[in-house]
């Protein structure tokens, strides 16, 4: 009877092994074990409150599992039969490194035994446990006919937490359980988290139950069910609901009343678990196998439809591609070449430009100054003072040019290597441009110019020149007056014109040594200027010489090493081809064998599941 299903099941097994996943093997030999098991094992799970406990006190007509008293239930419980009552906290050896706790082998469970009284402390964790094992749980046994025709119920601690309920059934199942029943009570419809857990359980436990208890609680639970019913409905769920009561059931157990045991929903409940009791064999095995074919095809086939969409990516970026890509590196190089040689000779040229506009503009000042001075100035008394100064003002503006020089061809160097940052290392030639020491010494020599001096005999030449004509003037005026031409009238004012005379030459003498000097100073800065433009000039072109060739080099290694990398990667994928073809076709051989393991296990039942997606997605 088990023959068909179990073949299906060593043959999932075979594949586990063959796609070298132990620890999916390890779990099908734990279902193979549990579905081979006789007695059903039933998982009773829901949020705190809900009359676990009470429901399967209330299936066997017995209190096994303690109720009320404001007890913490920490430690899942497990009622088999047992010929007389007994109880034991059960206790795994704390697992390895590694280990999954699920797979504890049942032999290796150390058992304490507890009084029946103390089973309320032993399912708080307050008697039993040792410090420092594993998970444990509490053991009773009891000799009821439903336990003894192979039933086997297991109380949870109450959780909203999935993963928290999925550890409690690992410990208190090794193996998965064969019926799951969540509870939940009347007095409110399913919450959306009791959905969730319904959705996360129905992936690897077929056969859920939901158990709607605490209906002498409510007047309208048939409201209730209903609407749940709807719920399961929508959220996709293909669970039963089955509405209880625990108190009904209890008091007809105990008053021998058939029809209020039939009004507390016991019947169908215990029903249902007698049906799926005498299908495990056949019909729960079956979806079971079904279940753990879906779980173990959907996590081989994975990273078969990972690898795959991996091949086939690789195959669209294979040489043709890797050969474009190449190609356009050696284009985008080339229009990096256009473009780091049009922005350094662009650069260069109005660096030049710039250079001459600054000196200019700086020498200009300087006659500015010039001419502001020597408006006033006498040079015969100013001009050693003077000269120092203008020695130093252009020695100042001579440094400074050269010191925007420097900062602008650092500036140039960088912008040239910003059309290299693609490449994604650093690109600037390992140079620097100082201040030269000797800019001094450079500075054309300023020559003293020569300057007209007004000598005395100069001075008593040109007063008796002018005294000499206002006198004979005012001479020949007074005779008219009857005064000789000599007089003291006339002489006077010989005198006066004498002086007059002297004071306007040496205003045209002074007039004269100051043009002279502002011609000879406008020369000397004019020799000034021509002297340091060539030399920046000539720096900046060393730069722009020196800037060309290594960026020239540069350009040339990259180009080489794209060819290379061309060569490399076309001599790669040749010899990558065929492996990949050949990768490719293992997979698909694989994914078609998988696909023909699942088609076997949902012929189990003559109905079809939806197919799974073993191809990879476009």
């Amino acid at each position: 009877m088990a023959g068909i299903w179990l073949d299906v099941l060593d043959e999932i097994a075979r594949t586990c092994t063959a796609h070298g996943r132990g620890d999916l093997l390890q779990t099908v030999r734990q279902k193979r074990a549990q579905l081979l098991d006789p007695t059903l094992r039933v998982l009773v799970i829901g949020e705190p409150n809900q009359g676990k406990s009470q429901l399967i006190n209330a299936i066997i007509n017995a209190p096994a599992c303690p109720v009320g008293d404001g007890r913490t239930t920490v430690l899942p419980t497990v009622v088999r039969h047992a010929e007389a009552p007994t109880a034991a906290v059960a206790q795994a050896p704390p697992p390895a490194p590694g280990h999954p706790t699920g797979t504890v082998d049942a032999v290796a469970v150390e058992r304490t035994p507890v009084a029946l009284n103390q089973v309320a402390a032993g399912v708080a964790g307050l008697v039993g446990r040792r410090p420092g094992g594993g998970p444990a749980y509490v053991e009773i046994g009891l000799p009821r006919a439903l336990l003894g025709a192979g039933l086997v119920l297991v109380d949870t601690p109450g959780t909203d937490e999935v993963t928290s309920i999925g550890a409690a059934a690992s410990v208190a199942a090794p193996a998965r359980a064969d019926t799951v029943l969540l509870v939940s009570d009347s007095t409110r419809e399913l919450s959306v988290a009791e959905l969730n857990m319904l959705l996360h359980i129905m992936r690897s436990h077929p056969n859920v139950v939901v158990v709607q208890s605490k209906t002498d609680l409510v007047a309208d639970w048939r409201t209730v069910a209903e609407r749940n019913r709807q719920h399961l409905a929508e959220a996709g769920v293909p669970a039963t609901l089955i509405p209880v009561s625990a108190a009904l059931r209890l008091r007809a157990a105990a008053a021998d009343d058939r029809g209020l045991n039939a009004e507390s929903g016991f019947p169908a409940l215990i029903a249902r678990l007698q049906r799926d009791l005498a299908g495990k064999a056949d019909h729960l095995a079956r979806a079971a196998v079904q279940t753990v074919a879906r779980t173990v095809v959907e996590q081989l086939a994975a990273p078969l439809r990972a690898e795959l969409a991996t091949q086939e990516a690789e195959e669209q970026s294979g040489p043709i591609s890797r050969l474009h890509a190449a190609q356009r590196e050696v284009d985008e190089l080339r229009r990096c070449s256009t473009r780091w040689q049009n922005t350094l000779t662009d650069e260069i040229t109005d660096l030049l430009a710039d250079l001459e506009y600054d000196l200019r503009d700086r020498t200009r000042q300087i006659l500015r100054a010039v001419d502001e001075a020597f408006d006033t100035a006498d040079p015969l008394v100013a001009w050693d003072t003077f000269q120092d100064w203008l020695e130093r003002s252009l020695v100042e503006a001579a440094e400074a040019n050269h010191e925007w020089l420097i900062q602008r061809c650092d500036w140039i160097a960088r912008r040239v290597a910003a059309n290299f940052d693609r490449y994604g290392y650093d690109v600037l030639p390992p140079w620097s441009m100082t201040m030269p020491d000797d800019i001094g010494e450079r500075l054309p020599e300023l020559q003293r110019p020569t300057i007209d001096r007004f000598t005395t005999g100069q001075k008593l030449f040109t007063g008796m020149k002018g005294s000499y004509g206002g006198m004979l003037m005012f001479g020949l005026a007074t005779t008219l007056a009857g005064m000789p031409m000599i007089n003291p009238v006339s002489v006077g004012i010989g005198a006066l014109f004498g002086g007059k005379s002297i004071r306007d030459e040496s205003k045209q003498l002074l007039r004269r040594r100051q043009a002279t000097v502002k011609t000879a100073i406008q020369r000397h800065v004019d020799d000034f200027f021509v002297r340091i433009i060539r030399d920046c000039r000539d720096a900046a072109r060393q730069v722009q010489r020196m800037l060309r060739d290594h960026f020239t080099g540069l350009t040339e290694e990259l180009q080489e090493a794209i060819v290379q990398s061309f060569r490399s990667a076309k001599q790669e994928a040749d010899t990558d081809a065929s492996l990949r073809e050949q990768r490719q076709r293992e997979i698909r051989l694989k994914m078609t064998r998988l696909a023909a393991v699942y088609e076997q296990a949902q012929q189990l039942t003559g109905a079809r599941s939806a197919p799974l997606l073993l191809e990879p997605q476009a």
